[in-house]
């Protein structure tokens, strides 16, 4: 009898380190899964730690959404655009002259086919850009990065691959921090140029400029505008272009699903014929990404072209 009960009895203290080891598993478990969530989570707000007001980006649609009655189209008798965009042999680099510039002043005036240019701000990122860049390979389409200073810095290599591929590079200034940037007009002017130096160590080419500038936020409205106004003359006459946006799909403004994301864009598309799309690269901006082949899908079922800022700039 005696036997017997030392048999259960240890199949007792078997099923107890069973249990206890389950539980402590599954303790060991959770502690690992709310670190890693907590890694993450630190990792993207340490990446966006130095965007400031991102919000008010998205918020200044309604400046920048331009008239688009007749007198806003342009002339029927320009030549057309021909470009070699692959190899970027026919970008000098050297500050643009007075017809380049007007030509951005006309960016969003009608146009006959219609046309869309893709633009992203903020990055590149190792979280999104990579992603963005190979959908954009298989579609065969030139977009338009206006990249942060400090980003480059971090990423090169995703530099150097955006403009071995063809998309244009353009300057979004290093800090993004109003208080930075918008301290003076000469603050604007020496991010543009941190920017622009870092691209170039980035892509390996001495004589880039990347000679279009996004300003944070928006060139027009807020508490900085007047001395946005100023900066802005300034850059033109270092022959360096302004564009903002006229349409969005608002993935600064908090939105947490494609399909809302999707109805913001086609709201401010709104037939537009010449069309400057603002979409962030940043970290968290995976939704982008994940919208993006629906975007392309709408603009070629509707007749859009796509553009890069090479387009504007390579007349020929």
């Amino acid at each position: 009898m005696n036997y017997l009960i030392k048999i259960e009895e240890k199949k007792l203290n078997i099923k107890r380190v069973i249990i206890t080891a389950v539980f402590f598993l599954a303790f060991i478990s959770f502690i690992f899964f709310i670190i890693k969530k907590n890694i993450t989570y630190n990792s993207i707000s340490k990446s966006d730690a130095n965007i400031e007001n991102s919000t008010e980006e998205s918020n200044n649609i309604a400046y920048e959404v331009k008239d688009n009655s007749e007198n806003n189209e342009e002339p029927q008798n320009q030549e057309p655009l021909i470009v070699d965009i692959e190899s970027n042999n026919n970008y000098n680099f050297t500050p643009l002259n007075s017809d380049e510039l007007s030509r951005f002043d006309g960016i969003y005036k009608k146009s006959d086919p219609k046309r869309i240019f893709l633009t992203f701000d903020d990055g590149p990122t190792t979280q999104v850009t990579p992603f963005i860049l190979d959908l954009l390979k298989q579609e065969n389409i030139k977009a338009s990065f206006f990249v942060l200073g400090s980003r480059v810095e971090a990423n090169p290599d995703l530099v150097k691959r955006e403009y071995d591929e063809g998309h244009f590079i353009a300057n979004h200034g290093y800090s993004h921090k109003y208080s930075s940037i918008y301290s003076s007009n000469e603050a604007v002017f020496n991010e543009y140029n941190k920017t622009n130096d870092l691209i170039k160590n980035a892509i390996g080419n001495p004589d880039y400029n990347s000679l279009v500038f996004r300003f944070p936020g928006g060139s027009i409205g807020g508490p900085y505008d007047t001395l946005k106004k100023g900066a802005k003359q300034k850059l033109r006459e270092q022959g360096i272009a302004s564009v903002d946006w006229n349409a969005l799909t608002g993935d600064a403004e908090g939105i947490k699903t494609k399909e809302a994301l999707f109805e913001r864009f086609c709201n401010t598309l709104n037939g537009q014929s010449s069309v400057v799309l603002l979409m962030h690269d940043a970290a968290d901006k995976i939704l982008t990404y994940e919208i993006l082949p629906d975007i392309i899908s709408y603009c070629r079922s509707n007749g859009y072209e796509f553009k890069s800022m090479y387009d504007i700039i390579l007349r020929q």
